[in-house]
């Protein structure tokens, strides 16, 4: 399980401030989005929302149970992120809500057009790797776990849309949000690539790197020779790796081999050294280095915590 980066938190309203306990919304409008703030204080089922643009949700605090395109509804938590397309019905249930612990979640609408000359300037300068394939938001993967850059872009356009007041503010609005929507779809694309790497590894070089990542895991890699694997100039592969998913392959196998730590980990019976060794790593004073940046925890502070 990836590692939820939370976003932080807004004051909550007091009640005679609040014009309905369910769903009170405060509105935020720039040149090129807008941001919503939803918040309930009781609980509540079935509660229709929809968007006349594409709309980034992310969850603040809270526990909502999201009902889309007609699918069984799904828990949605802090932590986590929900694309929604222009028009899409929402239905939300809020079985946790109450005054002393409300739900409070962003939605933030985003314009077509920002959409789509963002889209079109990165498929100019910076086109995929496979033919045929191209940027895009790709609307089935919808739901989302925030990583660390798309929580860091998603609380920079939370400031600049509630706190900003001088005239550059659609400007530095604007800058946010093409990076919002690159750290998307570098999202949607660790992702999708996390879930199918498997069965696009036969038409998709990426795919087949990251299988081999993962396959050769345990082992030395070098890194400088992936390049070879995916029948690319090593510039290039390291470019366009990093262009597609939002950091380098030896970023990806060092998160990789802290994922597998965490698992060794959380058997009481490893040890912090054999945790380390057997996720693949070569030294033991370097990896604890790295889980704590990583993580926010040592290696022993983890499995105890786990334990």
């Amino acid at each position: 399980m990836p590692i939820k980066h939370q976003l932080q938190q807004l004051p909550t309203l007091k009640e005679p401030a609040l014009t309905t306990l369910v769903e009170h919304r405060s509105a935020y409008t720039l040149e090129n989005c807008e941001l919503n703030v939803f918040e309930t204080h009781q609980a509540a089922e079935k509660v229709s929302l929809v968007f006349n643009d594409l709309v980034l949700t992310s969850m603040l605090r809270g526990k909502k149970v999201m009902h889309l395109f007609g699918k069984q509804g799904f828990d949605y938590l802090p932590g986590e992120s929900v694309i929604v397309p222009p028009n899409e019905l929402m239905k939300i249930d809020f079985p946790e809500a109450e005054r002393d612990n409300p739900t409070q979640c962003i939605a933030l609408a985003i314009s077509q057009e920002q959409i789509q000359t963002t889209v079109a300037l990165l498929n100019e300068r910076y086109p995929k790797v496979e033919r045929n394939a191209c940027w895009s938001i790709d609307q089935e993967m919808f739901h989302l776990v925030n990583n660390q850059d798309l929580a860091d872009i998603i609380n920079r356009l939370i400031r600049i849309s509630i706190n900003e007041k001088n005239r550059e503010k659609d400007i530095l609005a604007g800058l946010a949000l093409r990076e919002l929507l690159v750290r998307l779809m570098q999202t949607q694309a660790r992702q999708l690539f996390e879930t199918n790497y498997v069965s696009l590894a036969t038409n998709n070089r990426f795919a087949h790197i990251i299988k081999y990542i993962k396959d050769s895991i345990r082992e030395k890699i070098d890194v400088d020779k992936l390049s070879d694997k995916a029948c690319m100039s090593r510039a290039s592969f390291f470019r366009k790796f990093k262009e597609e998913f939002g950091y380098t392959p030896a970023d990806y196998i060092l998160k990789e081999r802290i994922r597998l730590a965490k698992d060794y980990l959380r058997n009481p019976l490893n040890s912090v050294t054999q945790a380390c060794y057997m996720a693949g790593f070569q030294n033991l004073n370097y990896f604890i280095r790295a889980f704590k940046k990583e993580v926010g925890l040592t290696p022993k502070s983890f499995q105890q915590q786990h334990n």
